[in-house]
């Protein structure tokens, strides 16, 4: 080695352990409630709530590549009856039953809303839903490295 690589502490590659698959599903629940609470937030100031996300697309004419923000639907997943709101948690389209047979939470007025979202998002962030997160959309098995299915075809 040179004298500048000699500095330098080499070692062998460690292995990195995957991360379990309920990471990046409370991850994804956390931004989609994220956007219900600026949602709620929009329909309490009176406020069109609008989101984009951003899309690439190739330029047919010159074949370049760009980055174009489009507008995007979000459902609401509050709902209300006679100015008393509920509120259900969805996983894609379905919705997680906190309890047996129950999947709505009783808000009250609307101005609660954004309290009891903040309070599912900290129950999220601390893995309390973690068993009904998986019932919903169960965890994929890990994906086996290349060589490994190299050596098991010969």
């Amino acid at each position: 080695m040179t004298n500048v690589l000699s500095s330098l502490k080499v070692i062998a590659r460690p292995k990195i352990e995957p991360k379990p698959p309920i990471l990046a599903k409370r991850l994804r629940l956390i931004e989609k409630l994220d956007e219900q609470l600026a949602m709620v937030q929009a329909m309490l100031d009176g406020q069109p709530y609008e989101a984009y996300k951003d899309k690439t697309i190739t330029d047919p004419e010159t074949g370049e590549r760009k980055t174009v923000r489009k507008r995007k639907t979000v459902r609401a997943w509050y709902f209300d009856d006679k100015d008393h709101y509920y509120f259900e948690i969805k996983v894609g389209v379905k919705t997680l039953e906190l309890d047996k047979g129950k999947a709505a939470i009783d808000v009250g007025k609307s101005e609660d809303l954004p309290a009891v979202i903040e309070t599912v998002i900290k129950a999220v962030e601390a893995g309390e839903l973690d068993t009904q997160i998986l019932q919903l959309s169960p965890a994929k098995p890990p994906k086996q490295a290349k060589q490994a299915k190299a050596t098991d075809k010969k």
